[in-house]
Parts: C-alpha cells; sequence; structure tokens
C-alpha cells in the first residue's frame, strides 16, 4: 500500500525543502512539482517528492486518518469518531447519483 504523509516545511533551498513529519523526524523533500514553498507551509509527501501543497485543516485530516490506521494496524481498540469526526453524519450522495422524479 502506498500512502502519502503530511510534513511541514521548516526550512526551504529553492527546489527542496527541509520537512518535519509527526514522528519529529525530518528529510529532505523535492519541490518540483509544488514550486518552492516557505517554511510553515504543509505538504503531503511520497517517495521523498511533495505531490501537493495542504491547509492546516486537511494536513490535520489526514494525520488523523494515518493515526488511525497505525491504532488498527496494533490492534488497539479506538472510538473512529476521535479520528474522524465528521462520520458522525447522514452520507450524501453526489448529485448524479440523487433520484428525480
Amino acid at each position: 500500500m502506498c500512502l502519502g504523509v503530511p510534513m511541514q516545511v521548516v526550512e526551504s533551498q529553492g527546489w527542496r525543502a527541509l520537512c518535519r513529519g509527526d514522528d519529529g523526524a525530518t528529510a529532505w523533500i523535492d519541490c518540483v512539482l509544488v514550486g518552492p514553498q516557505p517554511p510553515g507551509t504543509w505538504l503531503l509527501t511520497h517517495l521523498g517528492v511533495a505531490r501537493e501543497i495542504l491547509d492546516p485543516i486537511r494536513a490535520e485530516q489526514i494525520r488523523d486518518a494515518l493515526a488511525a490506521l497505525a491504532a488498527a494496524e496494533a490492534g488497539t481498540a479506538f472510538d473512529p469518531l476521535a479520528f474522524f469526526p465528521d462520520l458522525d453524519r447522514e452520507p450524501e450522495l453526489p448529485d448524479f447519483l440523487r433520484e428525480t422524479r
């Protein structure tokens, strides 16, 4: 399985940025696909490449989903609503799937 991981830019050097993940580890990330980014920017990274610029809310949602996956993988009991608060609502069909009468 391939996963994108949110990382926050700590230092920018043109087309690469030193980024920090939730675990505190840092890595140099290639920013050719997203352009140079200032410190504080959240990036969705995969295999050392920034794939997308994230707003802080979306970065938090992805980080929560990854934490839920880790808890499930470890066999830890957890409340899904703690990781996915938007699940506490009725699902909505896209317009093209709604019945028209």
